[in-house]
């Protein structure tokens, strides 16, 4: 009796060590995996990296509103770029002529229209070109032509409607399209009568436009500094089939990423900072580390990096790094420790149950038996159905 108890404590010990042994090895296995798996989440993250590229001053990051980030004419280039010499309107198309011959009514006619081409027809002369000459040189014209036929006629050229002074403005403005000046076009004058800018609200942001001359002229105009600071200097003079453009003010975006309710592109609006771009992206997620917020500027090849500490901003009233933004930054908020670990067990999670599946059929095809073997000096199967 007796060694029928030794023989059966003996077989409880046996069975017991060899589970034991076979909680072990999955055991290790699950926490070799687990460290594995934080290892890659923590490799995988983003994590930008604060750096100090020599930026030029308009790109600085500041508290303050920055300066524009487009190369805007100067008074000097506008004047460079403004024809000198006395001023003299040339005929074009759709003007509106009127000539008279003194002592001649049949040779006088009013409202002759300029053709697209460029020519009028004129009694007694017939059709000639006027395009883009002056009321003297059609006067002198006329009368020579006229000279063959009359004795020393006296021609009066007058212009009733100018329509060859134009300047077409696109964009922003109430009443885009082709205005017409009575004389000397300037950049105000052509955003008056184009029905003046819309109502700017606060939300909006209006800094600029640009005046497409020819080919290869573009002339960028700082509208904050000719509007609100009144530098008439700016005030460009406008030339005959000026485009005059206005960018919407949806055309600048900002772009808040990370650890936000709603991230995405959005509008850059009059006075955006830091923390009014992460406001209007829904505020930060509870996953949010809001010590670590960065703000990227692109400027050449290599961006600037800057980190911002929202929490010390909120906790003491500190904005000197809440900086205002430009188009196309990007704010990026970093998630917390806790939420790197989160997402990296919903990834190993699956992987734990492959490894039970795994050590579960390898212990019935004798694999786990030959390891303990090996390892422990162990022999026989272990029932993982505590059978």
């Amino acid at each position: 009796m007796y060694r029928k108890t030794d023989v059966f404590l003996l077989t409880a010990h046996v069975s017991l060590c060899r589970r034991c042994s076979y909680g072990i090895a999955q055991h290790g296995a699950v926490l070799l995996l687990l460290s594995f798996f934080l290892f890659l989440s923590a490799c995988s993250g983003i994590s930008p990296v604060p750096t100090r590229t020599s930026a030029s001053p308009e790109k600085e990051l500041r508290a303050e509103l920055p300066k524009k980030i487009q190369d805007f004419a100067t008074p000097d280039k506008i004047e460079a770029l403004t024809p000198r010499g006395y001023y003299q309107y040339r005929l074009g198309p759709g003007d509106l002529v009127s000539i008279q011959v003194w002592r001649r009514p049949e040779l006088s006619q009013e409202g002759i229209i300029v053709s697209p081409d460029g020519f009028i027809a004129v009694p007694r002369i017939g059709s000639m070109s006027v395009l883009n000459r002056t009321q003297e040189e059609v006067r002198g014209m006329i009368t020579r032509k006229l000279e063959v036929l009359y004795v020393k006629p006296e021609v009066t050229v007058r212009i009733q409607e100018f329509h060859n002074n134009k300047a077409f403005v696109l964009g922003r403005v109430s009443k885009p399209g082709v205005v017409n000046f009575p004389g000397k076009g300037t950049l105000l004058e052509a955003l008056a009568l184009a029905g003046g800018i819309p109502d700017q609200s606060k939300e909006t942001s209006l800094t600029k436009c640009a005046i497409i001359r020819g080919n290869d002229t573009v002339i960028w105009i700082d509208l904050q500094d000719l509007l609100k600071n009144g530098n008439m200097a700016l005030n460009s003079p406008i030339r005959n089939n000026d485009v005059i453009y206005i960018p919407e003010a949806s055309d600048e975006l900002v772009y808040v990423l990370g650890e936000v309710v709603t991230p995405g592109a959005f509008q850059l609006k009059n006075g955006m900072t830091v923390l009014k771009a992460v406001m209007v992206a829904g505020g930060m997620s509870k996953h949010a580390n809001p010590e670590k917020v960065f703000v990227i500027r692109q400027q050449n090849v290599k961006g600037d990096v800057i980190m911002v500490d929202l929490k010390n901003l909120l906790q003491h009233g500190d904005f000197s790094q809440n900086f205002s933004l430009m188009a196309n930054d990007i704010v990026y908020i970093s998630p917390t420790g806790i939420a790197k670990f989160n997402y990296a067990l919903e990834k190993i999670l699956p992987s734990l149950q492959m490894l039970n599946l795994g050590t579960t059929n390898l212990e019935s095809f004798g694999v786990m038996q030959e390891l303990r073997k090996q390892m422990w000096g162990q022999e026989g199967f272990v029932n993982s159905s505590g059978d």
